[in-house]
């Protein structure tokens, strides 16, 4: 059975990454977007002519039984309210990240979403980044020992403030670097070791006229002992590893990003051939000071994100991410603000 599925936004979220996945998946249909820019519903019709092009989400709700899901990639500020309406309406949701601007907002979600019966999963792709895959993959097989730290990184150099919501202070647009790349990079953390027990930030504002957070640093401690190491940055003038892993046995360093978001920008979709695939001089390196060896990275795999989701509301599996998991971020980034204020690290709340 093909599913329908809306899509709510055609900025760089809709167009670059939702648009293109949907659309690659064999078992979903993109059968409606929703935008109100012009240019955004030029592009979609030259793209995807088969799908309806709306100019308020409100269309969608006079179309009950029509859509099977709807991706909700709007401002922050939006996500919440939309997601309710969409699940009040009978249709299951996919939501971007961050899934909302406060744990309490997402959790008053997840209670709508058991009410209904309908779930909310969770936009976290960089669950599939490659390099990632590949340092679960790691932890996984004991191929480093005991994992002692796990430094992660993602680090800009964008010296000068962009204009638009996501450098606004505002707590309700939730702007800044720690919800805009934070989010991703705790999720990671938290799936690879668990919920933390603590939780230590340093938050900055550091270029001329920002308002929100755009250098973070956040460290957790987790229950089996490990610590995480975060970085987010808009002004690193020098980028450091993607990820550092040190164990008792081994560590592993990779340096730059995964492709696929690169690929998707030009026009890419998982259907071209090497999808994912970063060449050998792009290994990471593992082993000890005295000897290393490159360790093939793991193809990139956001397309298995949108067939998990199709396998989900066909009753197969559980959704790929849990909304659980995407409150437990919430929470974090919570407690990484009141450790920044503080100076001290802080306990997150018991889920």
């Amino acid at each position: 059975m093909t599913l329908r599925v809306a899509l709510i936004g055609y900025g760089t979220g809709g167009s670059v990454f939702h648009a293109p996945l949907i659309a690659a998946t064999p078992d979903l249909r993109l059968d409606a977007v929703v935008t109100a820019d012009p240019g955004r519903a030029r592009a979609v019709r030259e793209r995807y002519p088969d799908a309806a092009v709306l100019d308020s989400a409100d269309r969608l709700w006079e179309s009950t039984g029509r859509f099977d899901l709807v991706v909700v990639t709007a401002p922050n500020r939006h996500h919440v309210p939309l997601a309710r309406t969409a699940l009040t309406a009978g249709m299951a949701v996919v939501l971007d990240k961050p899934v909302a601007a406060s744990a309490a907002d997402a959790r008053s979600l997840a209670a709508l979403s058991a009410v209904r019966g309908l779930p909310v999963v969770p936009f976290h792709n960089r669950r599939y980044d490659g390099d990632f895959r590949t340092v679960r993959r790691l932890v996984a097989d004991g191929a480093l020992g005991d994992v002692r730290r796990f430094e992660s990184r993602f680090e800009r150099w964008r010296p000068e403030v962009r204009a638009g919501w996501k450098e606004s202070a505002d707590p309700r647009d939730a702007g800044g670097i720690l919800y805009d790349l934070g989010s991703h990079l705790i999720d990671q953390a938290v799936a690879l070791f668990g919920r933390p027990e603590s939780v230590y930030a340093e938050i900055d504002a550091r270029r001329p006229g920002a308002q929100a957070p755009d250098d973070v640093f956040v460290a957790l401690d987790h229950p089996g002992g490990e610590r995480s190491h975060l970085w987010m940055s808009a002004v690193a003038a020098d980028l450091g590893p993607r990820f550092r892993v040190l164990g008792g046995a081994a560590a592993y360093t990779v340096h730059g990003m995964d492709p696929q978001e690169e690929a998707l920008r030009a026009g890419g979709t998982p259907a071209d051939p090497g999808w994912g695939q970063v060449p050998p001089s792009r290994y990471g390196r593992l082993g000890t000071p005295d000897s290393t060896r490159p360790e093939p990275t793991i193809p990139g795999a956001y397309q298995e994100f949108y067939a998990a989701v199709a396998r989900s509301l066909r009753g197969e599996e559980p959704p790929p991410v849990a909304l659980a998991d995407a409150i437990t971020g919430l929470e974090i980034i919570e407690a990484a603000q009141t450790s920044a204020r503080t100076g001290d690290a802080v306990t997150p709340p018991t889920p």
